[in-house]
């Protein structure tokens, strides 16, 4: 019997948050969460605007507080990070985060206003020590249970994003955009570190919505009905790609992880709870954004010689402007806008504007 498990059930509108519940209960995240410590929900920003997919649904933040709350949990605290194209209040606000938090009297924690400490790992780092001297983390993090909430979707840098991603934007500060050349091997590093400093790691996974193409942010938003969870963040990333349509074993931060010994990659060995997804595919394909495509060409690309220059001095406000321009102001309004109002006439559409 498979040591790795994931939890993976089919959902509605109607039901979302008895079926988290239940997911996290299948999932049996009590033994890996205990309620001797603080537990920290790390979310997932990945736009500050609201957009199906990208960032984590106001469901899905509910269903897990709940659950939490109705297990006797008392210390739970939501955090998230900036980037230097995100902001975490704006974020709160426009993903209808907040009717949460004030429904069940958490208060929000943005990460740049906690104090950040320097962290020397144990286990041997990849890339992240080269990359960060000093590598710092949240004080706040150390010593406490981590659950993150990650979507099911592609991205332009990863191929898929979910669970080990999450960690990119708790345990990095807003610079983190200089990992992107490195980004594989920068999840890994990240993943070593949570399992050093964290009492508990689990992961739940929302993919009521999924997004479909050049993620994490202008996607095309898939409904697929489907959550996940697993204290195995390497296995749920690995079944959640596997449902997408890619071959987990083949995607760098998986394979890496897995042959590390930091989790398993390979759903043949991972034991699948709830819903058989063994015939699931997605058909999902990856995409890259004119923005990821513009970093990818000037970081590691042929004009990588210019890397320097273009991300390390006052040139890079240039690029931060081209990144909101882009995102904000065009695609949102030319593209987003319309898929976002056939999302909101879903039934998945309509909750969201319960909230």
């Amino acid at each position: 019997m498979p040591d790795s498990k994931v939890a993976v059930l089919k959902t509605g509108p109607k039901t979302v948050l008895k079926d988290y519940a239940k997911l996290m209960h299948l999932a049996d995240y009590q033994k890996t969460i205990s309620k001797k410590y603080e537990t920290i929900l790390k979310l997932n920003l990945s736009w500050s605007l609201y957009y199906p997919a990208c960032s984590t649904e106001p469901w899905q933040l509910e269903g897990v507080v709940k659950t939490l709350k109705d297990d006797g949990y008392k210390k739970i605290t939501p955090v998230e990070n900036k980037t230097v194209v995100t902001d975490p209040w704006k974020g709160v606000k426009q993903n209808k985060w907040a009717p949460v938090f004030k429904k069940y009297g958490l208060k929000f924690t943005a990460l740049p206003d906690v104090e950040w400490i320097t962290c020397k790992p144990k286990g041997d780092m990849l890339v992240l020590d080269e990359i960060f001297d000093p590598v710092t983390i949240p004080k706040m993090f150390c010593g406490k249970n981590i659950i993150h909430l990650p979507t099911v979707k592609t991205h332009g840098h990863s191929t898929t994003t979910g669970a080990m991603k999450n960690a990119f934007g708790g345990l990095l500060k807003e610079v983190r955009h200089h990992c992107h050349a490195h980004i594989h091997e920068v999840l890994v590093d990240l993943l070593t570190i949570q399992k050093e400093i964290h009492t508990g790691v689990f992961a739940v996974m929302d993919g009521t919505v999924c997004g479909d193409g050049a993620g994490p942010r202008t996607m095309e938003p898939r409904i697929k009905n489907y959550i996940l969870a697993s204290d195995d963040q390497v296995a749920i990333d690995a079944i959640a790609a596997k449902m997408m349509g890619f071959d987990p074993m083949k995607i760098k931060y998986i394979k890496m992880a897995h042959d590390r010994g930091l989790g398993m990659g390979d759903p043949d060995q991972i034991e699948v709870l709830g819903e058989d997804v063994s015939k699931v595919n997605f058909h999902f394909t990856v995409k890259k954004s004119p923005v990821i495509a513009g970093d990818q060409l000037f970081r590691k690309g042929p004009l990588s010689f210019v890397e320097p220059l273009l991300f390390h001095t006052w040139f890079f406000n240039l690029c931060i402007m081209g990144s909101a321009v882009y995102h904000d102001y065009y695609w949102y309004n030319v593209a987003g806008r319309r898929k976002i109002a056939e999302f909101m006439g879903t039934e998945w559409g309509k909750l969201f504007q319960r909230y």
